[in-house]
């Protein structure tokens, strides 16, 4: 546009030219507006809205599955922060609870983490996890002692399998960016669950923890 408004104050001669082009332009601008246009969505009266409403907002039988995990659990873990460094292993503890209704399972962690040389550190971490009606996933928030971020994932449930698989982004203060997460839970049965999560470095995936969760006794 500068370039244009210099020609027309220095030559004059181009006017037509730049009208014409300025013309084309504005053709170009109505087709690609119009190809953009989205067909509107269908008006709801208002017991529609309510019923919309209604069910987006009711616990589902998914809901009433992830009920079925509340309690404490006792978690052994393995972890690695990179694919050639040595384990380390953590003991835990979860106890989770539906709330707001039973819309979502809120959990808190504590254990300790093995730090080598008979040192342990403590840990604690806090998390959410629900199941969207509307969308058909699972989403889960994450808080520990250990940073300073919230790790946010969406999951999908596979039955044969009996696991829900979620993915998601966190911060990596290490190589100084957020890089792809994936963590995969079981339920093996009632009273064991099988977790695992994968991160990235150099662009690469790896393990780099390992849990297996009982219900306690």
């Amino acid at each position: 546009m500068k370039k244009i408004i210099l020609s027309l104050m220095a030559l004059s001669l181009f006017a037509v030219s730049c009208k014409n082009d300025e013309s084309k332009s504005e053709s170009k601008d109505s087709t690609t507006t119009t190809a953009k246009t989205e067909t509107p969505a269908k008006k709801l009266s208002p017991e529609e809205e309510q019923k919309a409403w209604m069910e987006y907002a009711t616990p589902s039988s998914v809901h009433q599955m992830l009920a079925k995990s509340d309690g404490t659990w006792i978690g052994e873990a393995q972890m690695w922060m990179a694919p050639d460094s040595p384990a380390t292993k953590m003991t835990g503890m979860a106890v989770n609870k539906m709330i707001l209704g039973g819309r979502y399972q809120e959990s808190v962690h504590t254990g300790k983490m093995d730090m080598g040389g008979g040192m342990t550190m403590p840990f604690e971490g806090r998390s959410t996890l629900g199941y969207d009606n509307a969308k058909k996933v699972f989403q889960s928030t994450w808080i520990d002692n250990m940073g300073t971020g919230t790790m946010v994932m969406e999951g999908t449930w596979d039955e044969a399998t009996k696991t829900i698989t979620s993915k998601g982004k966190m911060y990596d203060p290490a190589q100084g960016k957020d890089i792809d997460v994936k963590e995969t839970y079981q339920i093996i049965d009632d009273n064991t669950h099988k977790m695992q999560m994968f991160c990235t470095k150099d662009g690469k995936e790896f393990k780099n923890m390992e849990m297996m969760i009982r219900r306690k006794k």
